[in-house]
Order: C-alpha cells, then structure tokens, then sequence
C-alpha cells in the first residue's frame, strides 16, 4: 500500500446534519435486507423445503445474481442523467418490497416448477434492487466533500447496515420457524422482509429531503466512455476487485449458515443465535472502528479488518469439537473484522469518484456506483454458488419435508469447510489487492 500519486486539496466540509446522517443509513435497512435474508434462506429453501438438487440450486441463487451485474451499470448511467436520486430510491424500494415477498409465495409446492417460480421472482426482484442500490451507494459522493465526514456517513451506514442484518438475518429465520416452516414459514418471512424494506425506503427518502447535494454539472456523454474513465482509475480498479474477491467470501459464508447451524452448531434457532453473535458485537465496535480509521489510514484499518475476519473464520474449523458459547464467540470475532470492512471499503470507493471528479469535472458516480454494486452482486452471488458446489461435491441429501434431512460425515465435512475455510482464503487473499490502491486523497 502506498500513498503516492495525485492528491486534491482537502477543503474543510460542514459537518453532515444528523437528520441527513441517519436520514441516509436508513437506506441500509433495503440494502442489508435484500443483501443478507436472500444468501440466508434461498439456499437452504431450495434443497430442504422445494427439493431441488444443491447444485441446481446454487443455479437458480446465482443467475438471477449475475443478471445484476448488467443491469447495474444501466441503472447507474440512468440515475446519473436523471440528477435527482431520490426518486429512484423511492420507486425502485417499494416495488423491491412486493417482489421480495413474492420470491417466497410460490403457487407450486416442490420439484422444477417451483424452482424455476423463484429464479424467476428473483431476477425481477433483483432488477428492482438495481435501481436502489445504485443510486443510493452514488449518494455519500454528492453528499459532502469531506474526506473525514465521507467516513462519518459511512460509519453511520455501517451501523444500521449491521443492525439491518442482525433483524433480518436473524428473525427471518426464527419467523419460519415459528409460523410452522415449510411453505408457510417462508411466505410469512417474505411478508416480514418485505415490510423492513418499505420502512428503510420511506426512511431514506424522507431523511435525505433537506440535503445538499454536490453534482458536478458536465457529464460524461456516453457509457462506454464513462466505463473507459473507470477502468483507467487504479485505485478504484483494486478496490473493486478486493471488494468483488470479498463479497465472494462473504457470500459463502452467508449461504452456509443455516446448514452449519444444522449440522455442527445442531442447536434449535441455531441461525438466530449465529446471527446474533456475528452483528451485535459489530455494533458497538463502530465507534472504535472510527478511531482506527483516523490513526491508521482507511486502506491499513481496512486489511486488519479482513484478516480479523478471515483468522475467525479459520478458527471455526474447530467448531465440532466446542461448545456452542465458544463458536458464538468466535464468529462475534468475525463480525468484528466484517465491521471493518464494510465502513472502510465503502469509505473509501467516494474518494475514488471524489478524485475522478477533480481530474475530470464531470458527475458520473452512478457509473462508478453501478460498477461497485454490480461487482458486490456478483460476488454475493457466487458466493452461494460456490457454497452449493462444495454441497453436491460432498454428497449433500436434498428433501422436501420442510425439515434437513440426515446427512453423513462427509457431507458434514462439505457444509463446515464451505463455512471456514473458502471464505477465509476469499477474505484473506484479496486483502493483497490493496498494495494497488493508492489513497488518493490524504487525510486533512
């Protein structure tokens, strides 16, 4: 990592109001929803509930996924010639929270009909999501000009973005179960979730009324040429793909944790409680997160917080041998270092456009924006395709009772190590990518 290359000059921003600070986090609670509910129970929905083959599965997650990574650079392009992002969010979130529960409320109780229902639900879902997400993750650029404030909003973003997670990716699961499983438990879910949505994008869209925002006038005249602009960015090309390896990792192990729930922590609401375990601590590290940040630098604070996460992970090998209080307690330690990467990547991909808008006077976030989100997509959903790879490798039993089925040691072994061991070396790997950013503003 070095620190060389172009710097802007660092003006002094105004402080963020709180009400656009918590204004604009809540956007988190659509995309943490729509990030974390789908890797958390399509998955295991598909080969415990509908019965469809684990790597048929992993298709249908993982399509639908891949559609976005298309779809999000149109968005950002559109949003961009638009100016006013706003009503993106609000049209864009409304319809994503129908659709959401529509994924879950089949009219075909199992089998090949049904699977092909939720690809289906799901790409149009997914394409709703686009035209949030990417407007929405634009926005900080626009926001403020402020290095500092930049990681201020996004430690704000951050932390309902985790609170996001801990209320879906632990009470979907637990509204399933206790709704009766199966169908039902799912469709109720759906409801569940797709209300959270409509919260988070009245929320934002309200919150954000007031704001200043920063567009830069001139704008890049075609998308090819913006995608051009992009590309000859290097810090934002190796954020980018640290991000894309990342979101893999991430995504993997998402999509494993109601198996390893089952099949090595074996605790009812075992789900719930990993959940728990992995957001509740990242909550209240947030503020310890910022100092770090301010004494280390985003890029060092950014890989001690992937390598905490990944040496957690590796930890986690040993999970059949503990007590169920021990493995908690170490994925809290996983969702400590998954804080630190959330707040400091997300912190840093505004730098990137801030200094593109410097070097060349025009607003093109939205492409920059539509590239991030397509490549985190894309990565959350190889992630699940991944994890179900591993399943059928190992020998993985599908059912359609609503209930696991009973599997054998070597699927046990397929279901932990897609839970400890990809997702380490995912994470971990990726953190050499950054020795290509360089922090293209320096602090003030």
């Amino acid at each position: 990592m070095t620190t060389a290359g172009p710097t802007p000059d660092v003006q002094p921003a105004a402080a963020l109001p709180r009400r656009v600070l918590a204004g604009y986090s809540l956007g988190s609670l659509v995309t943490g929803a729509f990030g974390t509910v789908p890797g958390l129970l399509l998955l295991p929905y598909l080969t415990d509930t509908l019965g469809v083959a684990a790597g048929v599965a992993g298709l249908l997650v993982l399509l639908p996924k891949a559609w976005d990574v298309l779809v999000n650079p149109v968005a950002g392009r559109i949003s961009d010639r638009r100016g006013d992002r706003r009503p993106f969010l609000l049209g864009a979130g409304l319809l994503l929270a129908v659709l959401f529960a529509a994924i879950f409320a089949g009219p075909v109780g199992s089998g090949a009909g049904a699977g092909a229902y939720v690809a289906l639900a799901f790409l149009a879902a997914a394409t709703a999501y686009a035209f949030f997400q990417v407007p929405y993750v634009a926005m900080p650029a626009e926001l403020t000009d402020g290095y500092a404030e930049r990681t201020r909003l996004m430690t704000w973003r951050v932390a309902v973005l985790a609170l996001a997670i801990l209320v879906s990716g632990a009470l979907a699961p637990l509204v399933v179960e206790q709704t009766g499983g199966g169908l039902a438990g799912h469709r109720w879910a759906g409801v569940f979730v797709g209300a959270l949505i409509v919260v988070g994008t009245l929320g934002v869209y309200a919150g954000t009324r007031s704001a200043d925002s920063r567009s830069v006038a001139a704008v890049e005249p075609s998308l090819r040429a913006q995608l051009r602009i992009a590309a000859a960015n290097r810090p934002f090309r190796a954020l980018l793909l640290l991000w894309i390896v990342q979101a893999v990792g991430i995504g993997t192990m998402l999509a494993g944790v109601q198996y390893f729930a089952d099949h090595v922590v074996e605790r009812d609401s075992g789900a719930t409680f990993l959940f728990a375990a992995f957001v509740g601590p990242a909550l209240l590290v947030m503020p310890l997160w910022s100092r770090v940040g301010r004494r280390l630098g985003k890029p060092v604070s950014l890989a001690v917080g992937s390598l905490l996460f990944a040496a957690g992970a590796l930890a986690l090998l040993a999970a059949p041998l503990l007590p169920p209080v021990a493995v908690y307690l170490i994925v809290a330690v996983i969702g400590v270092g998954y804080a630190g990467q959330q707040v400091f990547a997300m912190a840093m991909l505004p730098d990137c456009i801030a200094y593109d808008t410097e070097r060349t006077g025009r607003r093109q976030a939205g492409v920059f924006t539509g590239l991030w989100t397509a490549g985190e997509t894309l990565g959350l959903a190889l992630g699940p395709g991944l994890y179900a790879l591993v399943l059928q490798l190992f020998g993985y039993v599908s059912s359609s009772s609503g209930e696991a089925a009973v599997q054998d040691d070597t699927a046990r072994l397929g279901v932990l190590l897609g839970f400890t061991v990809i997702p380490a070396l995912l994470v971990g790997v990726a953190v050499a990518l950054l020795r290509s950013y360089r922090d293209v503003i320096r602090h003030p």
